[in-house]
């Protein structure tokens, strides 16, 4: 059963659903029943347009940038190398035409082997939920920002609570990631060593704890949502 014909209280139905759409972590075959949805589906389009604004502020980080001069010097070696032959491969208007319709695309396919580009760090989601809760939280590990962003998908605080993130790896103790702040996004910085454990793909959770956070440094309420960390 997929996503998106499950609606119960597991799977977060149709806006966990359109979330994960936004966030490109759907398998193949889910996206293309999301796609379908968003076409045919007025409300489910709503819920994808909905995610967009809420979670394009955690883009506003990586400006714009232009490939190097490189890449159109590939572009030409490729298109215009060959000698003209006559007819059709000789006409200037047909290399233009061609140029201009495919440059797009093979941009993208020339410029990876022409430029090599040092890996990435990794970024990595994590679905936070649990059976018998309704608190849901979306979360992003950018390991080039050193941060975790949230965005809360579900479920309210208790009057003096707050909610407390954690980080588990293997049957060691539960690390604190600190008191989750509120709102609909929140963006929590984390230390180098927690940093080296979560590129690893540990498991966060959410307990719910006294105003500031648990007193003992280990959860002491109730983990209201869980996940493990994926690739994206």
């Amino acid at each position: 059963m997929t996503l998106a014909e499950d609606d119960g209280p597991e799977s977060g139905g149709d806006d966990l659903f359109a979330a994960e759409y936004v966030l490109g972590v759907l398998a193949a075959d889910e996206r293309e029943i999301a796609s379908c949805r968003i076409d045919a589906d007025a409300v489910f389009a709503h819920l994808v347009d909905a995610w967009e604004a809420r979670l394009s502020p955690m883009a506003d980080a990586y400006p714009e940038t232009e490939p190097p001069i490189r890449v159109k010097e590939a572009l030409d070696r490729r298109l215009f190398v060959a000698e003209p032959r006559a007819g059709l491969w000789s006409s200037l208007a047909f290399w233009r035409g061609l140029a201009a319709a495919s440059v797009a695309a093979l941009a993208i396919y020339i410029a990876v082997p022409y430029l090599n580009p040092p890996a990435e760090p990794p970024r990595l989601i994590a679905s936070l939920a649990a059976d018998g809760s309704d608190v849901r939280y979306l979360a992003v590990y950018d390991a080039a920002r050193r941060e975790v962003g949230l965005s809360h998908v579900s479920g309210e605080r208790a009057a003096g609570k707050d909610f407390e993130l954690w980080m588990i790896e293997g049957k060691n103790a539960p690390v604190s990631m600190g008191v989750i702040p509120a709102g609909q996004t929140a963006r929590m910085i984390i230390s180098s060593a927690v940093q080296e454990i979560l590129a690893q793909g540990a498991v966060l959770a959410v307990s719910l704890e006294p105003a500031g956070g648990s007193p003992t440094g280990q959860p002491t309420g109730p983990v209201v949502a869980a996940g493990d960390l994926k690739s994206i």
